[in-house]
């Protein structure tokens, strides 16, 4: 063999047994236009949908305006479901999503999934996403609830609690129960994020 060729074989050889298995062990970066990179850390969740308690990530609504809100049937509250679902409607071809939580941790949503899928769309129409029942609130609130309150720096104090946020989802604002969803200053921040881009 050429001595060239005996040299290049000797560097790839030397490369291969020093860099080759560092290398393999190192994943490579991810693209800047993954979706681990388009969703924002609020979105990178999992929950069960409501009507047939199917998994769904969060990140489906990356690049959007969310409002988040926990949910119960028995509640003083129950009527801004019709509400929720009229701003869904006025503003989803903008993009805002509304996501619903139902959550029992104010005694006042003791029914099955099943139920409340029915209940929803029966009684307001309901057609805004809804997620399988779970806690909002305290140690065992689930980990989007869990964020939510951090970077608000407010908890669920009672149902329809609610949460925007913003586009790139580095912004959350909260809004007590008695925000009902055609409140003007609740209307206003929903539009002034919908104009951003």
């Amino acid at each position: 063999m050429p001595a060239h060729l005996l040299a290049f074989a000797g560097v790839l050889l030397a490369t291969t047994l020093m860099g080759g298995a560092a290398a393999a062990a190192t994943p490579a970066p991810l693209p800047a236009s993954s979706s681990a990179t388009a969703c924002p850390a609020v979105l990178q969740h999992r929950f069960d949908r409501l009507q047939d308690e199917k998994p769904q990530s969060l990140c489906q609504y990356a690049g959007q305006v969310v409002l988040v809100v926990n949910t119960a049937s028995y509640c003083g509250f129950t009527g801004q479901y019709k509400g929720l679902e009229a701003l869904y409607n006025k503003y989803k071809g903008q993009g805002l999503v509304v996501l619903g939580f139902p959550s029992h941790d104010f005694s006042q949503e003791p029914d099955s999934n099943g139920k409340i899928a029915e209940f929803c769309e029966n009684t307001f129409g309901v057609k805004f996403p809804m997620f399988t029942k779970s806690h909002v609130t305290g140690a065992e609130a689930n980990p989007l609830f869990q964020q939510l309150a951090q970077r608000s720096g407010s908890r669920p104090k009672w149902n329809f609690y609610k949460y925007l946020i913003s586009r790139d989802g580095q912004r959350v604002t909260a809004y007590s129960s008695f925000t009902a969803p055609d409140d003007p200053a609740l209307l206003k921040d929903i539009e002034k994020q919908l104009m951003t881009k």
